[in-house]
């Protein structure tokens, strides 16, 4: 004779040991589905879970800061893809984003003391600052990029310029 599992009632689980037991088996349950995922149908997954503890578990199949900013990347699109001011307001988000990473960082830096913080105020530092400096990097390459462009512009009119000069002359 088969014995079916009861129903599961959806509600918050009284007893502090059963809830953790609970959260222990569907979390493993939750990651093991998330690294199925990503095997099965080449998908990118990144998975973040804090336990009523506040200890963090996570899964990647990638680099999970490649994919959160793929994430912001793809959430900015969205949001401003009908929008005539697209690119104004993607280097205004940029600016925006970049001036909030470095003001918490600046805050962070007189409140804490690293000797004093634990391992998961230590890796928010440490990403604050990894994606900071990226987004640095990315603008800085921007700004290159126009510079130089202006700059080829500007130099293949100074030489037609000479050119005709030349031949007048």
């Amino acid at each position: 004779m088969a014995r079916r599992r009861g129903r599961v009632e959806m509600r918050r689980i009284e007893d502090r040991v059963s809830r953790q037991v609970r959260f222990s088996k569907r979390r493993s349950g939750l990651f093991k589905k998330a690294f199925e995922l990503s095997l099965l149908c080449d998908a990118e997954v990144a998975l973040l879970v804090f336990s009523p503890a506040g200890k963090l578990y996570e899964y990647a199949s990638a680099s999970i800061e490649d994919t959160y900013n793929r994430y912001q990347q793809f959430s900015r699109e969205g949001r401003n893809m009908n929008d005539d001011q697209n690119k104004n307001n993607n280097k205004d988000e940029a600016s925006s984003d970049l001036q909030l990473m470095l003001s918490e960082i600046a805050s962070w830096s007189p409140q804490s003391n690293a000797d004093e913080s634990d391992v998961n105020e230590l890796e928010k530092l440490e990403n604050l600052l990894r994606n900071a400096l990226k987004d640095t990097r990315s603008r800085k390459m921007q700004m290159l990029a126009k510079q130089n462009s202006g700059a080829s512009t500007s130099g293949l009119k100074s030489e037609g310029a000479t050119s005709q000069e030349q031949g007048t002359a």
